[in-house]
């Protein structure tokens, strides 16, 4: 079987470097607000997910240039993507009391691994308008949101069912 070249680990990229650190500290950045509500996917898991998005991101766009890559397909990486993050995604979601829990963390995670996957490809103008979007949408719109609204699924108020 042959194999890509190597590359040795005595060799360092700066490119590489900033586009993987940038997906973590993003990642966390986005997670933040998740982690500061006590909700089931914080900080720890955006960055996470941000960081392997960029790292997969990296790794098949250096495959597809090693390898001559006529007969490789990178775009299969957002559907691996997408298939990973909507198990997670799904996971998280709970439907109880007529009310749905994690909605928007999971959504947020789906964020997290397009940032990732941008970071990973150096889509820079990309990344920071996911990112800061992200962010206000999260914490901005959490301020405008009223904080009485009923949303529960079947219109009852707690304890009329």
């Amino acid at each position: 079987m042959d194999l890509n070249d190597p590359i040795l680990v005595h060799w360092f990229d700066y490119d590489l470097l900033s586009r993987l650190v940038a997906a973590a500290v993003l990642g966390l950045g986005l997670g933040l607000d998740r982690e500061l509500r006590g909700h089931a996917a914080g900080m720890r898991t955006h960055g996470l997910i941000c960081f392997a998005a960029a790292a997969m991101t990296v790794s098949v766009i250096s495959l597809y240039s090693q390898l001559d890559g006529d007969r490789m397909d990178p775009l299969r990486i957002y559907e691996a993507t997408g298939a990973f993050v909507g198990i997670i995604g799904a996971g998280l979601i709970v439907f109880s009391g007529g009310q749905v829990h994690n909605l928007t963390t999971a959504a947020h995670i789906w964020l997290a691994a397009v940032v990732g996957i941008a970071c990973g490809a150096g889509q820079w103008p990309l990344v920071v308008i996911a990112s800061v979007v992200g962010l206000i949408m999260l914490t901005v719109l959490r301020m405008v949101e009223p904080k009485t609204s009923d949303r529960r699924l079947d219109g009852s108020k707690y304890g009329e069912d």
